[in-house]
């Protein structure tokens, strides 16, 4: 086991990190940016290293100044967290190379989960159903016009390295290809690294359901059942529950044994999530491999008793996963992404938070780095808590979801809070009756 971990994040995931290693008996180094010194996993860290100017780029992104406090604070391993290197597989290699343990899955495995185009191409050889469209990235906008007709419109355009909805354009006719096309690559040149794009065909009303699993070093892959992230705004996730209450046993049976089969196809290692797309008919298409813990894995860990954080840990250790069972959902849980984002417009809201009161009680969770008197920075992503809740099933899940959200107070700053109270208002959503266009129905009624 290791003796300390430099953490390579910021937030509330580099608090959730620390927190795992303190149950693990593991030292931790947490690494910060000049914006970031009155972070609360600076606070909590065993040890701290300011490692460049707020700019990301300068800091979280600076691979030589964070492998030489690695090496300089006699750090075993380095958890990326997510975000920011979390997915890149050079700095996975640059770990290896400096003797460092990397606290995810291979170099190999990273690059081929941040090449969608390519982890498609993988899927189908392999026999998971994907998405019709192209079998390799595009060569133009003729490439694109060529298979947009082939499997009909709608179509949708993605970078092949991308994710978080940047990159991604949908189009429903021949005339939008070509300006789709260019924005997609500028987006996805600035975003990505990479202007390469793929096409794919757009389903509607479809739901967004992924699957948890583990692998370790001797082959052994088990799943942790799947979660509900069909509540979206611009591909961007807001609400994730598990399980979702549209798969049934045989379709969860299925989910799984997709994900276990995605995961052994590119021999995969720790923890991950499969990506599928479902359609109201149980039809089921491969999306996408996610190689790093995803923010919404706290609703997996309510569900199944498990802390999937240090398991990430024992996995990289090289230990081997000992559960015997199949394990099987009790209960249910629903997270809230709170954000420091106008509610209507979604618009970033930075500035410092007068007052806080987080909100407790029976089946509550607050993940956050977030207090009172804290500036939250305009550098870096806008999410400043996730707000979980369990119950013995999903109606007292959203019950005490709603109870949660009228109790959690910040003052100071805009949140999305008040977005959050209307959507577990909502009949269609308390119903079930939700996919990833249930969003785009909320704010226009009568669209």
């Amino acid at each position: 086991m290791f003796k300390k971990i430099l953490i390579a994040n910021r937030g509330e995931i580099a608090v959730r990190v620390i927190r795992a290693c303190r149950e693990l008996g593991i030292r931790t180094v947490a690494v910060y940016s000049e914006a970031d010194k009155t972070n609360m996993h600076v606070r909590l860290a065993d040890e701290t290293i300011c490692i460049g100017p707020a700019s990301a780029e300068q800091s979280y992104l600076n691979v030589p100044a964070i492998l030489t406090t690695a090496e300089i604070t006699d750090s075993e391993a380095i958890h990326p967290g997510y975000g920011f290197l979390s997915e890149n597989p050079q700095f996975a290699e640059a770990c290896a190379a400096s003797g460092i343990a990397f606290i995810g899955p291979t170099p190999e495995n990273i690059r081929l989960g941040g090449d969608k185009s390519k982890a498609k191409q993988v899927m189908k050889r392999r026999g998971v159903p994907v998405v019709p469209g192209s079998d390799g990235p595009l060569s133009g906008t003729d490439s694109a016009v060529k298979i947009a007709k082939k499997i009909g419109f709608p179509a949708i355009i993605k970078a092949s390295m991308g994710g978080g909805g940047r990159g991604m354009k949908i189009i429903n006719n021949e005339e939008e290809i070509q300006d789709a096309f260019f924005m997609a690559q500028r987006e996805a040149l600035a975003a990505f690294g990479s202007s390469e794009l793929y096409i794919e065909k757009y389903l509607r009303n479809v739901r967004h359901i992924e699957v948890q699993v583990l692998a370790d070093s001797k082959g052994r892959i088990i799943h942790l059942g799947e979660r509900e992230c069909s509540i979206q705004r611009r591909h961007q996730k807001l609400i994730e529950e598990a399980p979702s209450c549209f798969v049934t046993e045989k379709l969860r049976k299925r989910l799984g044994e997709l994900a276990i089969k995605a995961a052994r196809a590119i021999k995969y290692r720790n923890i991950g999530t499969v990506e599928f797309i479902v359609t109201p008919e149980e039809e089921v298409y491969f999306m996408e491999f996610n190689t790093r813990v995803q923010v919404e894995h706290p609703v997996t860990e309510m569900v199944m008793g498990m802390d999937l954080v240090k398991q990430q840990i024992l996995l990289a250790s090289g230990q081997p996963i000992t559960a015997k069972k199949v394990f099987k959902p009790r209960g249910a849980a629903i997270e809230c992404r709170i954000n420091a984002e106008d509610p209507d417009r979604f618009i970033p809201c930075p500035g410092k938070i007068e007052f806080m009161h987080q909100p407790g009680g029976p089946g509550i969770r607050v993940d956050t780095a977030a207090y009172c008197g804290w500036t939250v920075p305009s550098h870096y992503d806008s999410l400043i808590a996730k707000l979980i809740a369990y119950g013995s099933n999903r109606q007292e899940a959203i019950a005490r979801m709603r109870r949660a959200l009228d109790e959690f107070v910040i003052e100071g700053i805009k949140t999305t809070i008040p977005f959050h109270k209307r959507v577990l208002e909502n009949k269609d959503f308390i119903e079930g009756r939700i996919d990833t266009g249930f969003i785009d129905r909320l704010n226009n009624p009568a669209a």
